[in-house]
């Protein structure tokens, strides 16, 4: 098939012919992308929770909730702001009522419209009024985002001297959607200007330059309209955060792709002066890494299928199409292209020049030299800064508020400053909670019981007066807060509402009650938990999915544990720094609720890419070399190119800074960090240098063969030293060699089992943590795990003595292991630290007295 495609110049004219003929068949068929994306999906809870119920049962037994608010606040300045106040709510209330009114506008509520009823729509000191204007319709629609925009319009001209700003959901949606569409053009010019500029630096040749990016484009095209076909049909969903993605992830892949191949071009000409056979033995070369590499990317997008929540389950089949997209794209478009622009693609400086570049730069022999002369001491300095960087994770904390993820001014966001000032935190967005029996709650006292528990619960403002519906079998109230609705501390208040309103229920005699909290709290805390389990669930299957890739490619147990649990650390540490810089020096209120989760799908299916890479090339150098040659072989052919498409993959996460949405931001500066962290760090230097350390055994149970001699080597002396005599002495001496061999033996062996149990044991231990921190079940996964990872801990250290004195270990290496056998206990303190923050875990102060 390969032999088909790239045999002539002919043949790459028909492939990529045929490529541009699939692109434009498709676009011609599909819908636009952001016609058929789905914006609303990705920020609710999952259909079970609690707070999705509340919400069917409020549309459906309340008339007229089917409805998004829009909440008009005017606030009047001066000595005459309560009448100057008054006027404007006056005049906006006939507005919105009369006939000239938006469409959408269902109804209008305000101090004007039912002067006895309206009291809490007036502040305390009156200068401050709200207006709510339900309208009708999906805020994710056009024509909702224009009602809006109309109804801003009509107050800001009847406002007069007062300030006036429309917020509320209806206002909140709006802007969103106004942020991340205002970013898209900006997102795509930068992306690819600055992939343009990087190529043009890297291969030195305009057209060279153009080939991945050509790639990319008819990879785009192709899975934008295949994704739009699927979303119409409602097979997959795609958001417009989504869409954001996909274009960085695809410039970034296509990129790497692009450079592995056409670097490995580079290399067959030296011995190929036949294009067409240089191209597919580049082609066949790379094969394998670069299918391993998309296989990962793609697996590890649906592995997102088992979370729950819509916010990452809906994330991954649309990207795992565009990678799989531009894998083909890359194997087949790619060389067909280069081999169809002939020798001009290496213009200005000609064959010879780009296929000397192929034998490795000067920089990474030094890099090589350096992990081949000292492994121990390099493994020890990029432990230490990792562990460093792990550090800010201790000043971990999330943020689920909406509007403070906006890094620009927004209309709503005024309007929540005016409310929140004014009216109190809570009033933005009241909780609402449903109480549902068998009999009517009218009759007897269980109406007025649980709303007097409800107003008796911690950091609850008021509690509205009951409405019922279902012949009075079904009551809601409306319960607003002391605090900010979004934040940690209010999403931990759901719970309690809920066991207030059922144990007064119940001691009401309503036995059969249930209780269901919804709104905007309720939402949020019920998205929480969905995302803390679903990030434990899809980090465990990444893991798998990595660790079966990695065996498969590499034939070899041990190399996929010690080359995930490099992307762990380098994970660790990318969340640490990015958590010290957007928290600590930006002022940022806390990491998006997604991101983590996001950061470690991405981090680890690309970093695991450079791992891929490297180890496939040291296992084709195994073939003529020995290990140490191998591995320093491994890192000066691809340091060239993978730092290139590091930089590269890097800088175009880096263009997600550019938005203007905190969750964008975090997410590209933790990318480009992670990705330049495993570019010049990990893949460069820890991994050779274990590599190195493990010698023979770095790809057990495989191991190396034995390499040609040198066409020019010596035969050996014919008057070499015989070997010992036998005898009494030397029977002695062997005897003693084996027993110390044995011995040894049986050390290493228990040294590494007692390893191995710490590690599963500290696992379990973590496990526990979560199930007991996080859904407050049990604690003795805790204490069993705990104690076992103690005992385990212990005789890891005392073995890890043993045997540094045993084979008489330099302080180098026996620091590695004092290292890595004190990671443990800093993540698990780090675990704690993070639980206390995020409320998971009460504090020391608040922990009950023994």
């Amino acid at each position: 098939m390969l032999r088909r495609l790239l045999a002539s110049r002919r043949s790459a004219a028909a492939v990529v012919a045929l490529w541009v003929l699939v692109a434009g068949l498709l676009a011609g068929l599909a819908p636009a992308l952001d016609s058929v994306e789905d914006n609303a999906s990705a920020n609710l809870p999952p259909a079970a929770s609690d707070s999705m119920k509340a919400r069917d049962l409020i549309r459906a037994e309340l008339p007229g909730q089917d409805v998004t608010p829009a909440v008009i606040v005017v606030h009047g300045r001066g000595e005459r702001a309560e009448a100057e106040a008054g006027a404007a709510v006056a005049r906006i209330t006939g507005a919105l009522s009369g006939p000239g009114r938006p469409d959408r506008v269902v109804e209008v509520v305000s101090a004007a419209t039912a002067p006895g009823g309206g009291a809490d729509l007036v502040s305390r000191d009156r200068r401050t009024q709200m207006i709510i204007a339900p309208l009708s319709g999906s805020p994710t629609d056009e024509s909702f985002r224009e009602a809006v925009d109309a109804v801003r319009t009509l107050a800001a001209d009847r406002a007069g001297p007062t300030e006036v700003a429309v917020t509320g959901p209806a206002g909140i949606a709006a802007d969103t959607v106004k942020v991340f569409g205002g970013g898209d053009k900006v997102l795509l010019l930068g992306t690819v200007l600055l992939v343009l500029l990087t190529l043009l630096v890297i291969y030195r040749s305009p057209l060279m330059a153009l080939v991945p990016l050509l790639a990319v484009g008819v990879a785009m095209r192709v899975s934008e309209a295949a994704g739009a076909l699927l979303a119409d049909a409602g097979i997959i969903t795609v958001s417009s955060q989504t869409a954001s993605i996909m274009t960085v992830l695809l410039f970034g892949v296509g990129t790497d792709y692009a450079l592995i191949i056409t670097a490995r071009y580079r290399e067959a000409l030296l011995d190929e002066p036949d294009r067409p056979r240089a191209m597919r033995t580049a082609v066949r070369r790379t094969a394998e890494s670069v299918l391993a590499s998309a296989s990962t990317v793609v697996l590890a997008m649906f592995a997102l299928l088992a979370a729950v929540s819509p916010a990452l389950r809906g994330f991954g089949p649309y990207l795992a199409l565009g990678v799989a997209v531009m894998a083909a794209v890359a194997f087949t478009f790619v060389p067909a292209l280069i081999l169809l622009l002939g020798g001009g693609v290496f213009w200005p400086g000609g064959v010879d020049r780009a296929a000397a570049r192929g034998r490795g730069a000067g920089l990474w022999h030094r890099v090589a030299a350096l992990v081949g002369r000292a492994p121990v001491r390099v493994v020890s300095a990029v432990l230490v800064l990792l562990v460093v960087m792990s550090a800010g994770l201790l000043g971990y904390r999330e943020s689920y508020n909406t509007l403070s993820g906006f890094r620009t001014a927004t209309e709503s966001a005024q309007g929540q400053r005016l409310i929140q000032a004014q009216f109190g935190p809570g009033e933005t967005a009241p909780a609402t909670v449903v109480v549902r029996s068998g009999g009517d709650l009218r009759s007897g006292t269980a109406a007025g019981a649980v709303a007097d528990a409800l107003a008796g619960t911690d950091d609850v403002g008021r509690v509205g007066a009951p409405r019922f519906g279902d012949g009075g079998r079904t009551a809601f109230y409306d319960v607003v807060l002391d605090l900010d609705p979004y934040g940690s501390e209010a999403l931990d208040t759901v719970d309690p509402l809920g066991r207030a309103a059922r144990t007064a229920a119940h001691d009401a005699g309503v036995a059969d009650a249930t209780v269901l909290v919804g709104g905007e709290t309720a939402r949020t805390a019920d998205i929480r938990s969905a995302l803390d389990r679903d990030t434990t669930l899809v980090a465990l299957l990444i893991l798998a999915v990595v660790t079966a890739v990695l065996g498969l490619l590499l034939r070899s147990l041990l190399a996929p544990l010690y080359l995930v649990a490099t992307l762990v650390l380098s994970f660790l540490a990318t969340l640490g720094a990015t958590t010290f810089f957007t928290l600590t020096v930006l002022g940022d209120e806390g990491i998006g609720n997604r991101v983590t989760a996001y950061i470690f799908v991405f981090l680890v299916a690309l970093g695991v890419d450079y791992n891929i890479f490297i180890m496939s090339r040291f296992k084709q150098e195994l073939r003529t070399l020995p290990p140490a040659r191998a591995i320093g072989a491994a890192v000066t052919r691809t340091g060239g190119v993978v730092s290139s498409a590091g930089l590269i993959l890097a800088a175009t996460f880096a263009v997600l800074m550019t938005q203007p949405i905190r969750e964008l931001f975090q997410f590209g500066f933790a990318m480009a960090f992670g990705i330049l962290l495993d570019t010049f760090v990990i893949r460069p230097l820890l991994v050779p240098a274990v590599v190195r350390l493990l010698g023979d055994r770095a790809l057990w149970p495989t191991r190396p063969g034995t390499p040609p001699p040198p066409a020019d080597a010596a035969p050996p002396a014919s008057d070499a030293p015989a070997p010992p005599a036998a005898g009494p002495a030397g029977a002695t001496a062997v005897a003693v060699a084996v027993a110390t061999g044995a011995t040894t033996g049986l050390l290493l062996r228990l040294f590494t089992w007692v390893a191995v149990v710490e590690a599963c044991t500290w696992a379990g231990l973590l496990a526990g943590m979560y199930v007991k921190y996080v859904p407050e079940t049990t604690e003795l996964g805790v204490r069993i795990f705990g104690a076992l990872h103690g005992a385990a801990f212990v005789a890891y250290v005392l073995l890890t003595v043993l045997v540094a004195v045993r084979l008489k270990w330099r302080l180098g290496r026996t620091t590695i292991l004092a290292l890595l056998a004190a990671v443990p206990p800093f993540m698990t303190v780090a675990f704690e630290a993070w639980a206390r923050r995020t409320g998971r875990l009460p504090g020391p102060a608040a922990a009950p007295p023994r």
